[in-house]
């Protein structure tokens, strides 16, 4: 768990870190921000909908819940999908779906029909988006992975500062249904970062992929259980499931939590403006410092101190008790949030490897979806019960420094130690000493320097042959020259 799997060699294709890569990269950026921002920023036409289906606020705020419980739940559904017919056909396919679900809430009559078709349609649409988007950035990037993930992560923030103002005009100007009618059409563009996702040829002179010894590789299974053998995985996924629970509870009630303090409605909503803006830059500057050369073979630890981090800006954040502070809470909060969104998957690219990376996402996110509708909603109760914002914070900074210490103590006991690497060997993971990092490391520099065509002397062929004969090898006639 505390580094990088080893994916490439003679068995797969080799990443190109670059090329098309990037026009992946620039897919898989609007297709996470489409993927978090959409389900906020539908909630710019909530009153509009409680005044036209006489509904309350807990009825329209089950879309949100149930396009974030699509997205994260219907995980091994994309992984099966995905090893079946390719990340491009679902991710075309998933484009139309999100459109179309927008599409038919426009002619709803009722907030059921709005449930069915933003909250399933649309939400199983950009699920079906966004897992595949990030394997795709897997088997693209290697070395600059971690760059690679701290940008694509970008788009979360960004996307969400440009949504919600656009959904506000479209509102003012066309009301909710004109709205979904457009944004209908705006999320048709998946299907155009969808054919961004070309696969992955290998290049001239490169052979196709062989199995350990020479051997022909079994058919890729269509969900990969067997990541629950990998050590790294199962305190991975214990502790992300962990700080899942408390991570979200901030940025939902940090508005309310002004509000309460006597602050105006519009100063209110500027923290979340503030917490997203410095959101936009902590990401890929940490993409940037997890792809160091002496870090990333540590990025677990880094990840696993940015969960802390964003713990004790929790706990700290508790006793805030004027806007300043709330404001200086959103700032600190930003930028472990950000540091956060740009390491979590690619702490689990690394756990895996590319060939089990398409399961374990799926698996992972639904743990995941699994936590994030007990989180905020336990958050409401403890709120409810005591009328003080203090708690709810205090509980979300306990869960999510609890996770930090599971991903830290469970890498440093049963993964590796200090100064470890992990390396996936035919589908096993196995820590490496420092001779065994440099022997890798040669063998990888051989195979990528490797020329394309080797011409061989006959002469020598001939003296090696008899070499080899006279030292007791095998004597043939075919080659006893």
């Amino acid at each position: 768990m505390g580094g990088a799997a080893v994916d490439q060699g003679p068995g797969r294709v080799q990443a190109p870190d670059g090329g098309w890569g990037w026009a992946v990269l620039f897919g898989c950026f609007v297709i996470t921000g489409f993927s978090y921002a959409f389900p906020k920023a539908v909630s710019v036409f909530f009153k509009e909908l409680i005044q036209e289906f006489g509904v309350g606020y807990s009825d329209t705020a089950w879309i949100s819940s149930i396009l974030l419980a699509m997205l994260y739940g219907t995980g091994p559904l994309c992984s099966v999908l995905v090893n079946r017919f390719g990340c491009r056909p679902v991710m075309m396919v998933g484009g139309l779906f999100a459109a179309l679900g927008m599409i038919l809430a426009s002619f709803s009559t009722t907030i059921v029909h709005i449930y069915l078709s933003t909250g399933i349609i649309t939400g199983l649409g950009l699920a079906l988006n966004f897992q595949p988007s990030l394997i795709m950035l897997n088997r693209y990037f290697s070395e600059r992975r971690p760059l690679a993930n701290g940008l694509a992560a970008a788009g979360s923030p960004v996307a969400l500062c440009c949504l919600s103002p656009f959904g506000q005009a479209l509102q003012h100007h066309f009301g909710w249904r004109g709205g979904f009618l457009i944004l209908g059409g705006v999320l048709l563009n998946c299907c155009v970062c969808g054919a961004l996702m070309r696969p992955l040829e290998p290049r001239r002179g490169q052979p196709s992929a062989p199995g350990p010894g020479g051997k022909k590789r079994p058919p890729a299974k269509l969900l990969d259980f067997s990541v629950f053998r990998n050590r790294g995985f199962l305190v991975y996924t214990l502790g992300v499931s962990t700080m899942v629970l408390g991570l979200f509870i901030p940025p939902v009630f940090v508005v309310s939590f002004a509000k309460a303090l006597g602050n105006t409605d519009t100063s209110s909503a500027l923290l979340l403006t503030i917490l997203g803006f410095i959101d936009i830059f902590a990401r890929p500057t940490c993409g940037v410092v997890a792809g160091l050369r002496w870090v990333r073979p540590r990025c677990v630890y880094l990840f696993s101190f940015a969960v802390l981090f964003n713990g004790t800006t929790d706990l700290v954040g508790s006793m805030c008790a004027s806007y300043a502070n709330l404001v200086v809470f959103c700032v600190f909060f930003g930028v472990s949030y950000g540091m956060v969104g740009a390491l979590q998957f690619e702490v689990l690219m690394a756990l895996v490897g590319t060939d089990k990376f398409s399961s374990a996402i799926g698996l992972v996110l639904l743990v995941e979806a699994i936590a994030v509708l007990v989180g905020p909603p336990s958050a409401g109760l403890l709120l409810d019960s005591t009328g003080s914002y203090m708690y709810a914070f205090l509980m979300a900074g306990s869960l999510v420094v609890l996770s930090a210490l599971i991903l830290a103590v469970g890498n440093f006991l049963f993964i590796g130690g200090r100064g470890r690497e992990l390396a996936v060997v035919a589908g096993e993971t196995e820590p490496l000493t420092e001779r065994g990092r440099e022997e890798a490391r040669r063998e990888r520099l051989l195979w990528e320097t490797r020329p394309i065509s080797i011409h061989v002397d006959c002469a020598e062929v001939e003296r090696f042959l008899r070499e080899d004969w006279w030292r007791g090898g095998d004597s043939s006639s075919e080659t006893c020259l």
